[in-house]
């Protein structure tokens, strides 16, 4: 006997879209798991033809539940799961902060890897310092006249 319906934490983590039951859980709390536009708990069921959004960002992923599962299964039978249903414009916004990079690197995540240090350090290289003497007088000597 199949099962009709199952808890949405659950059916993330048997569907493998988060690797355990606790990062599913977390993901509905912060609010990042939504059905038909509005944000799940962890214990709410779905049934099959429903269409979760998950927001992992910077891209919202949409998923057609196709079997309502709570017992983990082999990567092979996901097909048989769940239908991947995310738009396309979604995976270009994807691409686009891969290919970005460190640029926007958002405040807080972290401190640069030894290639982006290096980059840095590159770019900075470049800006002339005005350390010692000047050859020119710092003072006017308009007033001087």
């Amino acid at each position: 006997m199949a099962n009709t319906e199952a808890r949405i934490d659950k059916w993330l983590w048997a569907a493998r879209i988060f690797k355990t039951r606790t990062l599913a859980a977390a993901a509905c709390k912060k609010g990042q798991v939504m059905l038909r536009g509005v944000q799940l708990k962890a214990s709410r069921t779905v049934k099959a033809g429903d269409v979760v959004d998950v927001r992992k960002p910077p891209v919202t992923y949409s998923f057609r539940v196709l079997q309502p599962i709570e017992k983990r299964v082999g990567a092979k039978l996901l097909p048989e799961i769940l239908e991947n249903v995310t738009a396309a414009e979604q995976y270009e916004l994807l691409e686009m902060s891969k290919i970005s990079g460190f640029v926007n690197r958002a405040k807080g995540t972290g401190r640069p890897t030894k290639k982006d240090r290096r980059s840095l350090d590159e770019f900075a290289g470049d800006v002339p310092t005005f350390v010692g003497d000047f050859d020119f007088d710092l003072d006017d000597s308009d007033d001087e006249e």
